[in-house]
């Protein structure tokens, strides 16, 4: 995805509030994150050429802590149980079943822009479990076939991951 002149714009915003760039690229990539929902190369090349900061060392920190994406989020972003509840209770089967429904591995986002999948720890809801979350909302007892039906209505155009 190509960056755009306001996001580009944005991130200069960003990085002017630092006077002191030297210890800061953790928070300038964080705010980027938090605002514009990933970081991708352009705003990693942006960071580099305001910050001097050079590129390798903005890419070390975006692929070294989970909590940076160098992609953005599909428009329902499912996170698929993966703790100890959850997997005795069948999250391979469910991420599975996910992963034939929406086209696309865990770890990335469909072609169509509309789905990530995506393997988490523990979503703390283990009585529930076998559990997933559709933007922050939980879906438990899962099974592969309640899954599949709520990607059903989520492509056309339900809001029950709402």
């Amino acid at each position: 995805m190509q960056a755009s002149s306001k996001q580009l714009e944005r991130v200069a915003e960003i990085v002017s509030r630092y006077r002191n760039f030297s210890g800061a690229a953790i928070p300038i990539l964080q705010e980027i994150q938090n605002e514009l929902g990933y970081v991708s190369h352009e705003f990693i090349a942006k960071v580099s050429e305001l910050t001097k900061i050079p590129a390798s060392d903005l890419y070390g920190i975006v692929t070294f802590y989970s909590q940076f994406r160098l992609e953005p989020l599909g428009e329902y972003h499912i996170q698929i149980c993966h703790g100890t509840a959850c997997h005795l209770a069948g999250a391979d089967q469910i991420t599975e079943a996910l992963e034939i429904a929406v086209n696309t591995k865990c770890g990335s986002t469909s072609k169509d822009g509309k789905f990530t999948l995506e393997k988490v720890a523990c979503i703390g809801c283990c009585s529930l479990a076998p559990v997933i979350s559709v933007n922050g909302k939980i879906h438990g007892r899962m099974t592969p076939d309640k899954a599949r039906g709520l990607i059903r209505d989520l492509k056309g155009g339900g809001s029950r991951g709402n």
